[in-house]
């Protein structure tokens, strides 16, 4: 990677009317990277992807792709990303070949074998007419069109909406393979398990403000790891050390659960040890851990995502 960031997004605001749908958006994306982009419907994550696109205008703030403002260079910009969106509206009388062929051309990008290839990956038929596509069919048409150009950055706004396990699986796999090309890509997600696989930094929206930026190792260290032990001799002062919470005790054995804070992780273990351990599993933070303690106490916002 290198120090300049392909996308920079410095406390980007956004109003409609009275509500204010981003209040202090802030992050960067660097070559090579991909950046998840999460947080609930109602978040602001799409707001921030339409005026990133340059659909919408910013009411403070700035942000710029490829060192060009996003909204007075946007046409520029535009040939060099791709872009697929969580719903994707496609020609009813068109067959999904000829909207992809025609994406394509759009692009200024050609039908390859690479495009054939999707098509087998997916297992997109392309020959039937748009009508009577379910929406993963729908998303599949947009995807294969999008992962056949030759871009700088993709953008993709909760693109396995509608997508079996399966194609998900297909399209984490091409996502990988961006990155091992060197190119970019932004990713706004709700599935926690589909970030957590792909992203090398995250970036967590809350009511438009982002309130977490960072790899998921470091992350990490601002939750608390579980632990399942029992030991021989009993651990009376286990509650009362520092970091730990939630201990709860299986009747009559020295059999205990609780949740340790990462920075008092070391101590907690040595107290374990020295009271002979029977069993003992950790089960280390998840990116929902981290998600959850912005969001257990959340209120609900009225932006559209």
């Amino acid at each position: 990677m290198t120090n300049e960031p392909l996308l920079k997004v410095k406390h980007l605001q956004k109003r409609f009317g009275k509500f204010q749908a981003l209040r202090d958006v802030d992050f960067a994306i660097y070559p090579g990277e991909v950046f998840g982009f999460i947080g609930p419907n109602g978040a602001g994550k799409s707001t921030t992807i339409r005026v990133l696109l340059g659909i919408l205008r910013a009411s403070g703030g700035n942000a710029a792709i490829f060192g060009q403002d996003v909204w007075k260079n946007s046409v520029e910009i535009h040939k060099r990303i791709a872009y697929v969106p969580g719903d994707i509206y496609l020609w009813p009388n068109l067959s999904g070949g000829e909207i992809i062929d025609l994406f394509l051309k759009l692009n200024g990008e050609k039908h390859t074998k690479k495009t054939d290839a999707l098509i087998k990956r997916f297992e997109l038929d392309p020959r039937k007419k748009a009508r009577t596509y379910s929406k993963g069919n729908r998303q599949k048409v947009a995807l294969i069109a999008a992962l056949s150009t030759d871009a700088d950055l993709y953008i993709f706004d909760e693109p396995t909406s509608g997508l079996d396990p399966l194609n998900e699986q297909t399209f984490q796999d091409e996502v990988l393979a961006l990155k091992q090309q060197g190119k970019s890509v932004l990713l706004s997600s709700h599935i926690l398990s589909e970030v957590e696989k792909m992203c090398d930094r995250i970036g967590i929206i809350r009511e438009g403000r982002i309130v977490e930026t960072g790899t998921l190792a470091e992350m990490r260290r601002l939750t608390r790891t579980t632990i399942d032990v029992q030991t021989v001799e009993p651990t009376p002062e286990l509650e009362t050390l520092d970091g730990v919470h939630g201990m709860t005790m299986q009747s009559g054995t020295n059999h205990v659960n609780l949740a340790v804070d990462s920075d008092q992780l070391t101590a907690v273990m040595q107290y374990l040890t020295s009271h002979q351990l029977i069993s003992l599993t950790t089960t280390p933070p998840t990116l929902e851990d981290l998600f959850m303690r912005y969001y257990t106490a959340d209120q609900p916002t009225t932006d559209g995502k």
